[in-house]
């Protein structure tokens, strides 16, 4: 990765980390003894050694001035992490982190000019709305002037101005976030993280603050880098995301990208909801054209796909083959297609969830309620035979190691 070169006008606020890593020292059987009874076992595949639990191995990105990156990932990835050790909360285990074209690495946090927002808003209970915004500034003795402008102008662009005089237990949970957000602004940083500053709302809430963020960001002129577990999260809010698993990245593009090319089988089944279907498949090559086949029904891959594949020389082979829900098409005519049975029929409005059995796999299939001819497709029940098929060019091909075999 290339080093962030510094700015000659002292606006750019970039950032570059480089080979960074955070090992957690073995501490014997502490650990196990805070364990609460009862309490499940957090699940984890993180890398152990005779350092310690490597929770970020090797994280390189390059983050554009005002570019708004998402970190996402299951529990326990090493998201948050590392979004702590940007804000300096967290000591960097190896590598070197860039803000602004300086070596950030034993700077503290308070002179990084990050700020940072929590998932539990962390406002002071005794201070007024005002107040909680203020305080920041005041502990940097901006002068009082500065202050109340500051102060006004994030309250009236987050729409919390008439709240101002309020304490925090006055508010609901949505504005609390909003107060939040609002003192870390106030500061005008360069860099302003959040740490899952969405998980607490319920979701209507969630969805307005994600449009709220997504106003706030075409207002303010900062670097966002912003950690979730939630990929409609990430996918909305985010000019491109960082798909993290076990401390590596697995992925780094814009929302578009991952979705449509995803490079490995745990990018594909953690981007798009519902899940993408995944079936044990043989990739074939007849005649120069690829094509894959799975129970009863083989299909050619679309012309960008052959291109990819024989552009790498790939062998037929073995594969495991995703078809997201909605590039399932049900077919009258049996032949040439993938046989399932309904399990479960859900209508959703427009649209049909059916949750099936094909080849041995639990699919979904995502079909409107109305097809071309106008007959009703809810009337398939529970043990009903479907015939599936889907089109050359909405098939993802992976080894069965689980990487994308195109890319």
């Amino acid at each position: 990765m290339a080093e962030a070169a510094p700015s000659k006008s002292g606006t750019m606020a970039g950032l570059t980390l480089k080979n960074i890593m955070k090992i957690y020292p073995h501490s014997g059987d502490q650990k196990k003894s805070k364990k609460k009874k009862g309490e499940p076992e957090k699940k984890t595949n993180l890398q152990v050694t005779d350092e310690g639990v490597i929770a970020v191995q090797k994280f390189n990105l390059d983050i554009g001035d005002k570019e708004f990156i998402v970190l996402v990932g299951p529990s326990g990835c090493g998201k948050s992490t590392t979004l702590r050790m940007v804000a300096g909360l967290e000591e960097i285990s190896g590598g070197e982190l860039y803000i602004d074209g300086k070596l950030m690495n034993d700077v503290a946090p308070k002179d990084r000019d990050i700020a940072m927002v929590f998932q539990s808003y962390a406002l002071y209970p005794h201070m007024t709305v005002y107040e909680n915004m203020a305080f920041p500034l005041k502990l940097r003795k901006v002068p009082k002037d500065e202050i109340d402008r500051r102060v006004r102008e994030a309250a009236d662009i987050l729409d919390i101005t008439q709240y101002l005089e309020r304490k925090p237990k006055a508010l609901s949970g949505g504005q609390r976030q909003r107060v939040a957000i609002g003192r870390a602004i106030v500061r005008e940083p360069k860099v302003l993280l959040m740490d899952e500053p969405l998980s607490n709302l319920d979701a209507k809430l969630r969805n307005q603050m994600r449009a709220e963020i997504i106003k706030l960001r075409q207002k303010i002129n900062t670097t966002f880098m912003y950690v979730t577990h939630d990929q409609t999260e990430a996918m909305t809010l985010g000019d491109r995301i960082v798909i993290m698993k076990d401390g590596y990245i697995q992925q780094i593009g814009t929302p578009q990208e991952v979705f449509d090319h995803p490079a490995n089988l745990f990018v594909a089944g953690f981007i798009g909801m519902p899940q993408m279907n995944f079936f044990d498949a043989k990739l074939v090559n007849e005649g120069g054209k690829y094509a894959v086949s799975v129970g009863g029904c083989k299909v050619v891959l679309s012309e960008e796909k052959q291109k990819n594949l024989s552009g790498k020389k790939v062998a037929a082979q073995d594969i495991t083959l995703g078809v997201r829900p909605s590039h399932m098409v049900l077919s009258k005519d049996p032949a040439n297609t993938l046989s399932a049975t309904i399990e479960v029929s859900e209508l959703m409005g427009s649209e049909v969830h059916f949750h099936a059995n094909a080849n041995g796999k639990d699919v979904v299939v995502i079909v409107p309620t109305m097809d071309a001819d106008g007959e009703r497709i809810d009337s398939f029940h529970s043990g009903d035979k479907l015939n599936l098929t889907f089109s050359g060019n909405v098939c993802h091909v992976f080894d069965k190691d689980g990487k994308n075999l195109e890319f």
